[in-house]
């Protein structure tokens, strides 16, 4: 408890007897009594031969259990093991390479650090750190392409992670870093340490190359990354037709059945290989393992074609389709339980192209916007 907040009062003995009050405030102290404690309590580091000087090998952390002005800053010292000097600790605690190590010199060094707090009088805490010298990379990294399809609504791309790269090395040490080439960061960002590829807002339909490149601080390799942009038409919504898949997650049908899929619709439902396919968006059915998939097609004089005209189509190719992928329903027209006569009933799709769904496998990503289905009786 830091304080105490006291209020007193003094009352006379005459008659009647009067009184008054005061507030006393008793601080606490703190003394430093707490040293420093080191997490974990000692370190084991790694660095790889011919690093540069500079390289930082370790982040010591520490705490203090005193108040504030008896914690840190903290000072940290290296009392033994770096007789030669080959190590410098910043005031913030990064243990960092003096020289350029070499393997066949010395492949382990054991520091004594020292650390001592900001109070007086001032406590201070040790801890060991083992920092190994390992042979220096020999294999590059090596890394999957990826191609990201963004389904958007007209210049209205809101932004945000549309994919990540998975990359690999057989170096067990080696830490792998991401860079994107300078003159494309103004549409596009990477994360140097997790490889999330981010699109800032207001991308235009087209297709984009990436300069992207992993590095393990010896080699660097390029990475092939294709972004393909779509943007919708409202007059889209206003022809769409729903598949509805059994049993198959988004990231599953993505990653495993978009391209066959498409590619069997294609054949089934295009009158003219000029005719376009639009696959608008793809989304979980709340509550089961169900997946919804919706698309158009658009003629190639500009039109699209009437939902029942596909549904026809799709009809007839239902057998050919669910050589890919067992399908559960072909919707125009869902009532979604509604008691209507007839199964008459009214469907209209909106779509939210502030809220993205992102779908990503380690080739492929697909980000599209999240869609509504409202029907109502036209009893």
């Amino acid at each position: 408890i830091s304080g105490y907040s006291l209020v007193v009062q003094a009352r006379d003995s005459g008659t009647p007897p009067l009184s008054s009050s005061v507030t006393v405030n008793v601080d606490i102290s703190d003394v430093n009594d707490n040293s420093p404690v080191f997490t974990p309590a000692n370190y084991t580091a790694v660095i790889q031969e011919n690093k540069p000087v500079g390289t930082s090998i370790l982040q010591l952390v520490v705490t203090d259990k005193d108040s504030f002005h008896n914690g840190p800053p903290f000072t940290f010292t290296i009392l033994t093991g770096n007789e030669e000097e080959e190590f410098t600790l910043d005031p913030h605690g990064v243990l960092r390479s003096a020289v350029i190590f070499k393997h066949m010199v010395s492949t382990e060094y054991v520091l004594c650090v020292q650390a001592k707090d900001s109070g007086r009088p001032q406590q201070v805490s040790h801890t060991y750190v083992q920092v190994r010298v390992i042979e220096e990379s020999i294999h590059k990294p090596t890394a999957i392409p990826l191609e990201i399809f963004i389904v958007t609504m007209e210049d209205d791309f809101p932004g945000g992670v549309i994919g990540k790269i998975h990359a690999t090395d057989q170096d067990v040490y080696d830490v792998l870093t991401y860079t994107l080439k300078s003159e494309q960061k103004s549409l596009f960002k990477v994360n140097s340490h997790d490889g999330k590829i981010i699109a800032l807002g207001g991308l235009d339909n087209g297709k984009y190359v990436l300069n992207v490149s992993v590095s393990d601080g010896r080699f660097q390799v390029p990475i092939d990354v294709v972004v393909h942009v779509e943007q919708l038409l409202q007059e889209m919504l206003q022809n769409t037709v729903t598949i509805r898949f059994e049993n198959v997650s988004p990231e599953d049908f993505v990653g495993l059945h978009m391209h066959g899929f498409r590619r069997t619709l294609r054949n089934a439902v295009l009158s003219q290989k000029q005719d376009s396919l639009h696959i608008i968006s793809i989304q979980p059915v709340a509550g089961s393992s169900q997946l919804d998939m919706l698309f158009a097609v658009q003629m190639h004089s500009g039109g699209f074609y009437k939902p029942t005209y596909l549904i026809q189509k799709l009809t007839n190719a239902r057998r050919h389709l669910e050589n890919v992928i067992r399908i559960s329903a072909i919707l125009e027209k869902n009532c979604s339980g509604l008691d209507c006569q007839e199964q008459h009933c009214e469907q209209s799709l909106s779509i939210d192209s502030h809220s993205l769904m992102t779908y990503s496998t380690a080739r492929i990503s697909f980000v599209c916007p999240r869609f509504y289905r409202n029907v109502r009786c036209m009893c």
